[in-house]
């Protein structure tokens, strides 16, 4: 009876100790998420994702998302320090917002935000069409190097992740960012034409944007900006051709400042359950996103160094002073 009585009591212990845990992905109520872009675009597609999920998991609910778009985000930045101490706010962001604040001389920065998490990411690639001269990375460095105002690279609009990427190439391989010749293009689809009408040498997006052409054996992917070979992607990394660079145009999530340790901690905890979820797993997959997912004190010091990183490269490209 004793024994009986010690592991009752051993057991209503346990059971309060993993009880707050538990109840920390509950305690946010009315969850309202800000993509701080137009629906239909990659922020509010990954906010509509996350409200899915949350929601259809049992994680939090209700969750509201809604569109504050303008000015690459920084508006709806803007707003969101307006909503100081709101811990049942979330705004989703990424490289993007960082270029973003720098280039559009924004009021407001990242420095008084929230961090959460990262979230996905997709690296870039480096596009020649199938008739180009250029083998690989090391025949267009070659030819970028002995005259960088002649090779063009087209790409999304100017100080966005593909004219970061490009810039950090140049750099990487010895050519003043200054002086390389990028041509800024405001959506995908002009960019791919300039390639294919070899208006340009090269171009640079996200793969899925040339993936079809790549396929079709209409443009041969030169090289890809991840850390190392990925899946499903025939493209050999810019590192593996003594290209040091790394790039991934990640998104993340945020909340207000201000908000207590238990809201953050609460937030946190959400994001983490819906991370490990089936559905999270079935999402990426669905949608071909690669899963980069960074938490709590990780991510604070990642989002630190992005924010370094992009700075100095905008600088070196000459859009900031």
């Amino acid at each position: 009876m004793l024994k009986t009585r010690h592991l009752i009591k051993l057991s209503l212990s346990l059971s309060l100790l993993a009880a707050p845990a538990l109840a920390q992905a509950q305690d946010i109520q009315n969850l309202r998420i800000m993509a701080p872009a137009s629906p239909g675009g990659g922020w509010d597609q990954t906010s509509r994702s996350i409200q899915t999920v949350l929601q259809d998991a049992g994680i939090v609910k209700p969750v509201q998302v809604y569109n504050v778009p303008g000015a690459g985000g920084t508006i709806g930045l803007a707003q969101l320090y307006n909503a100081k101490g709101d811990g049942s706010l979330m705004m989703t962001m990424g490289l993007v917002m960082i270029g973003a604040i720098q280039t559009n001389s924004s009021k407001v920065d990242l420095a008084g935000v929230t961090p959460l998490a990262r979230l996905t990411g997709e690296y870039e690639v480096v596009v020649v069409p199938a008739s180009s001269p250029y083998k690989n990375m090391a025949d267009l460095v070659a030819a970028w190097k002995a005259d960088p105002g002649k090779v063009a690279f087209a790409g999304g609009s100017a100080g966005g992740t593909d004219h970061m990427l490009v810039g950090l190439m140049a750099k990487a391989v010895g050519i003043d960012p200054k002086k390389m010749n990028y041509v800024p293009f405001s959506g995908g689809g002009e960019t791919l034409a300039a390639v294919l009408g070899n208006q340009v040498a090269a171009a640079v997006a996200g793969y899925g944007e040339f993936e079809a052409q790549i396929k079709a054996g209409k443009l041969r992917a030169v090289g890809i900006s991840a850390p190392e070979a990925q899946p499903g992607i025939d493209a050999p990394t810019l590192i593996s051709q003594k290209v040091n660079v790394d790039l991934a145009n990640w998104r993340g999530i945020v909340a207000p400042p201000g908000i207590s340790a238990e809201q953050k901690s609460a937030m946190i905890a959400a994001l983490d359950k819906m991370h490990a979820s089936k559905a999270w797993k079935d999402t990426l997959a669905t949608r071909n996103w690669t899963d980069l997912y960074l938490s709590g004190s990780k991510f604070d010091a990642y989002l630190k160094t992005e924010e370094t990183r992009t700075t100095g490269i905008l600088k070196d490209i000459g859009l900031v002073k």
